[in-house]
């Protein structure tokens, strides 16, 4: 089984316990407002462009067989409709400054990979970590690389956003042992209105998943102005100690690094003026969801 990956990130510790590997599937069927992998949100390999690595040589434009690159007083731009995502330029160019963003790769391939790094994953309690885009987009690719994890005893988590098919849900958790979970918001209606899609289906996936009895770790993004006021905050506490298996909650807050990737990806970064929030918002925003005796980490 084959699946399209955007990035493979070694010696993580913010992805799950211990030292883990996380794997970057590409694709999303969110659209939020303040993702901060915006290069993960396509199923398409796409490039992107860093016009500050460019020196001018041109050469992409000479290895392009579609004629798709054109150099107009140094500047290379690129007719989106005649490019066929073939990686050309990117390969030749010595600086950089095109990157593919995806690549094709077996679950078999994958595994090879990450069994270089069993020695850490053991030391530390560590394994791997499927995260995206969604690994529920990417169903039998995600489903196949752990039951070859899990084969080789190597353990596993995936990081969702639970918004994909229950029967999905239901066959990975299997071979799943630890779920980062995804809460944005509680309302359906800002739900939708910040993330393109209900909650609904997101909300009945954590429930399953407590039915099984899996483990569970509450991910939830702290975005100014969006989704921490009280109200949500209160009804996300209220969600949370309604579900058995949660241990924890992890505070995320929202930084601006993104904002390059948009630019690099011509698309339009909506919350480049948005304020990062200070250490006194999030540790009051912490202490809320304290006061409803939660286990609650910041970061992670």
């Amino acid at each position: 089984m084959q699946g399209l990956i955007f990035n493979i990130q070694k010696y993580s510790i913010h992805d799950g316990p211990g030292i883990r590997t996380t794997v970057f599937l590409k694709g999303c069927p969110l659209s939020c407002i303040w993702c901060h992998n915006p290069e993960s949100q396509s199923m398409q390999c796409e490039l992107m462009h860093f016009s500050n690595h460019c020196i001018g040589c041109e050469e992409c434009v000479k290895v392009c067989r579609v004629g798709a690159l054109k150099s107009t007083g140094g500047i290379i731009n690129r007719n989106t409709k005649l490019c066929t995502m073939c990686g050309s330029c990117s390969t030749i160019c010595c600086t950089n400054a095109i990157e593919l963003a995806g690549r094709i790769v077996s679950a078999m391939e994958l595994l090879h990979d990450l069994e270089k790094d069993v020695i850490f994953y053991d030391s530390s309690k560590g394994g791997i970590t499927i995260s995206g885009g969604e690994p529920l987009a990417q169903c039998e690719f995600t489903l196949e690389l752990l039951q070859l994890c899990k084969k080789k005893e190597i353990h596993t988590a995936v990081d969702t956003s639970g918004y994909g098919s229950t029967s999905c849900l239901e066959k990975i958790s299997q071979y799943t042992d630890l779920f980062l979970y995804d809460i944005k918001l509680i309302d359906k209606e800002r739900h939708e209105q910040h993330t393109g899609v209900s909650n609904e289906i997101i909300l009945q996936n954590l429930r399953l998943l407590s039915s099984l009895c899996k483990r569970i770790w509450i991910r939830i993004p702290i975005i100014p102005g969006i989704n921490d006021d009280e109200e949500n905050i209160a009804a996300t506490a209220s969600l949370i100690r309604s579900i058995n298996g949660i241990e924890q909650v992890n505070l995320l807050p929202f930084h601006n690094t993104a904002s390059e990737k948009y630019a690099r990806l011509n698309k339009d970064y909506r919350l480049k003026h948005l304020k990062i929030p200070d250490e006194e918002h999030i540790n009051k925003t912490a202490a809320l969801y304290r006061e409803q005796s939660i286990n609650v980490l910041i970061g992670g």
